[in-house]
């Protein structure tokens, strides 16, 4: 657990306007020291003002150990990070980062490659353009928004993305006047594998287009749960044992096993409590899980949770804490 509640202390170097409500934030050592090499599709936990911690993906080019680039998207309705970004966070202030994850990272020897993004989801497609670029692989990239206004990273993605492969999709607002998605994926080429990222809309219509394709040639991450997560099993309350402590603790039926192992006085890292980051993922050694989260793949589940999320299918839960 002490290894997921590292931070380093990094200086915000550059804020940049990219696009109507979305902001760059280059962070870099304060003494100018290489940051550690990262794989695009990753993101780190960034501690704001007020005591937040939000999860951004990673936009820069992976090569570039000089700085890590964020891409920031003023919510409307902001629950505080991005608010606290946009307005807090300045030019000189160093803040704490977690350590960096990756559970959006490029398919290894993949014949082509479609990038889907909408709107600010093209901050993790951005780094992988990068890299797919950089190895010469052959590459498409579509990005999804309202108007030419609100593409962010437009000239760095013409610079990086060969001429005639990088393609924007505006809709004015109507989805059904931007990109085809369904015409887009409805055949699958041997070799081919497609990434998305965007708000829930753009989500579903993703993977409702690419539900037939081959399931290891389909990836993406959610920046929000879903607005109504599919839920099998009424909640109930059960218990979890947590086995290198050795205590049994009680989860009610309106509580989150997280929540539940913090008023035991036990400290679980957290970042999104929404499923999302993985920052809270823990192995697990007995039980039937009911796994609720958007980022464990299938071989992840047989051994490891989210606390944030996850429930207890039956009355108990063993985990490895």
């Amino acid at each position: 657990m002490s290894d997921a509640l590292m931070t380093q202390k990094l200086m915000v170097q550059a804020i940049r306007w990219q696009a109507k409500g979305v902001c760059s934030y280059e962070l870099a050592d304060p003494l100018g020291h290489a940051l550690a090499p990262v794989e695009a599709g990753a993101h780190v936990d960034v501690h704001l003002p007020g005591g937040l911690v939000r999860s951004y993906s990673l936009a820069g080019d992976p090569n570039d150990t000089s700085n890590w680039l964020l891409g920031v998207l003023r919510e409307p309705k902001s629950q505080g990070g991005s608010s606290a970004m946009h307005d807090q966070v300045r030019v000189g202030d160093v803040l704490d980062v977690g350590p960096v994850r990756n559970a959006f990272a490029l398919a290894d020897q993949a014949k082509h490659t479609v990038l889907l993004a909408g709107g600010i989801g093209i901050t993790p497609l951005k780094a992988m353009a990068h890299s797919l670029a950089a190895s010469g692989a052959s590459f498409e990239l579509h990005y999804c928004a309202r108007s030419a206004s609100h593409v962010a990273f437009a000239k760095d993605l013409e610079a990086i993305v060969p001429a005639g492969h990088l393609h924007f999709h505006f809709d004015e607002g109507e989805p059904s006047k931007g990109l085809d998605i369904q015409a887009l994926l409805k055949d699958h080429a041997s070799g081919t594998h497609v990434y998305y990222c965007g708000p829930a809309g753009f989500m579903s219509a993703c993977a409702e287009a690419s539900a037939h394709w081959p399931q290891e040639a389909v990836h993406c991450e959610h920046f929000k749960a879903p607005e109504s997560a599919p839920r099998d099993l009424p909640d109930g309350a059960f218990e979890v044992f947590l086995v290198k402590s050795g205590v049994t603790v009680q989860v009610g039926p309106d509580q989150t096993i997280v929540r539940a192992i913090e008023l035991t006085g036990r400290r679980v890292p957290t970042s999104c409590l929404s499923g999302l980051c993985g920052a809270c993922k823990v192995s697990y050694v007995d039980g039937d899980v009911d796994h609720r989260d958007y980022i464990l793949n299938d071989d992840e589940r047989s051994h490891c949770l989210t606390v944030c999320v996850s429930r207890a299918k039956g009355k108990s839960l063993s985990l490895d804490l």
